[in-house]
């Protein structure tokens, strides 16, 4: 098995990925996998990929591919759009740190789309320290001035969030300071939140109080001055060139 990729912008077909001035690098060098396992591979290029080609030798059958790293966004993109979500994992949002992962993986708060099911979401087991609560953190794209909040608990009927507080922190050292104070949710309930001045964050915190699910999360906003120069220079640093 080995593993090939290339970066093609746009939306190319499979003759314009075939062409010869596409230019594939490999990734994972022709290695020998095991059968009905799960092989792993640690990939040490640091550069941004949008295609992949997975190649067999001399062929076989495969289960699953999963391809695990972060999204480098088009910060151009994020520009046009002007309003976009600041922490989905689809601009480049990423989950840092929880203090529950039982029963799902927290990053489930920023995926795309709506729950589809009560474990599709953010599950927690019911705690049972007084005076404590759950919490996950995430990181925004880059900085990012945030003016809405979305909040949803779809599905989560007996077991949703009681209550919320949102934080936010700029740059990694920052002081967290309030976004939404302490807010009593309704199961089964998509909440939103008009901010009354924007919240320059880089990070933000979901407190639940104290303890319960939250199905999906948004953060309307739009980069920083500064959030798009680091993206853009991060976006050129990534392309390889």
């Amino acid at each position: 098995m080995s593993v090939q990729a290339t970066a093609v912008e746009g939306s190319p077909s499979p003759e314009q990925l075939l062409d010869s001035e596409v230019k594939w690098e490999e990734i994972v060098a022709p290695t020998p996998v095991r059968g009905h396992a799960a092989n792993g591979f640690e990939i040490t290029s640091g550069r941004r990929f949008t295609h992949i080609r997975l190649c067999q030798h001399p062929d076989g059958g495969v289960a699953r591919l999963r391809v695990h790293g972060e999204v480098v966004p088009d910060p151009q993109w994020l520009d046009l759009l002007g309003t976009v979500d600041l922490v989905s994992v689809l601009n480049g949002g990423v989950y840092e740190d929880a203090s529950d992962k039982f029963y799902s993986s927290p990053t489930q708060i920023i995926l795309p789309g709506t729950s589809r099911k009560m474990d599709d979401g953010w599950e927690n087991r019911r705690r049972r320290v007084r005076d404590t609560n759950d919490w996950v953190r995430f990181r925004l794209v880059a900085q990012g001035a945030i003016r809405a909040v979305e909040i949803d608990t779809a599905y989560l009927k007996g077991n949703s969030a009681g209550w919320i507080a949102l934080s936010g922190r700029n740059g990694e050292t920052g002081e967290w300071f309030e976004i939404i104070p302490r807010t009593r949710l309704q199961p089964d309930t998509l909440h939103r939140f008009k901010l009354p001045a924007r919240a320059v964050a880089t990070h933000v915190r979901l407190d639940a109080f104290p303890d319960g699910g939250v199905a999906r999360m948004r953060l309307h906003g739009a980069l920083t001055e500064q959030g798009a120069a680091e993206l853009r220079a991060r976006y050129e640093d990534v392309a390889g060139r």
